[in-house]
């Protein structure tokens, strides 16, 4: 009976200490974090998070053709790591709406990430939809909140200029590179 209470205890202590461990990881990608960014983090919070590191906060204008408000995340190095949109443009209190990752150190605990290739989604998640654009497929993994982009020039030439057709995931080859890797909260 001590042993199997000893057990217990040790095998809590290990899943308690994993849990925290992946908490921790400064480029862990989850369904509700990225990195440090927990899903409900506020924009006027992130100069505490990031003091270590760069923020570079674009504000559109009338001048500007972007929609929205973007911030650039750098390394003290000058490594670029992620760009950020808020929920809501213009609100320091919102949260964050999407994040562009760009570092391929930010990965999933599958190991995926920006440099990743579509075998690697394939291979270890479920792909809820894929949608045709004109210069893209995006492929939405909802199980951690993320679309990824995939240029049409990594699609066979029947798909590249056709934006009716449905297409399906065996239609991408295996070694298709992503464009953008975004994760999404609403």
């Amino acid at each position: 009976m001590k042993k199997n209470i000893l057990s217990f205890f040790i095998l809590a202590c290990l899943l308690i200490t994993s849990c925290q461990k992946d908490e921790n990881n400064p480029f862990l990608i989850t369904a509700a974090q990225v990195g440090k960014l927990k899903k409900d983090i506020k924009i006027n919070q992130l100069d505490s998070l990031y003091k270590e590191d760069s923020l570079v906060k674009q504000i559109s204008g009338p001048m500007q053709l972007r929609a929205t408000d973007e911030i650039k995340v750098f390394e003290k190095g000058g490594v670029e790591l992620l760009n950020l949109e808020p929920a809501q443009e213009f609100d320091s209190t919102s949260t964050i709406g999407y994040i562009r990752v760009l570092d391929p150190r930010f990965k999933t605990k599958a190991g995926l990430n920006s440099a990743s290739t579509f075998k690697d989604i394939v291979e270890n998640y479920k792909i809820s939809r894929i949608e045709n654009t004109i210069s893209s497929a995006v492929v939405f993994i909802d199980e951690i909140n993320a679309y990824i982009t995939i240029d049409k020039k990594e699609l066979p030439s029947s798909l590249r200029y056709d934006t009716d057709t449905k297409i399906r995931s065996s239609q991408i080859p295996d070694d298709a590179k992503f464009k953008y890797f975004m994760i999404y909260w609403d």
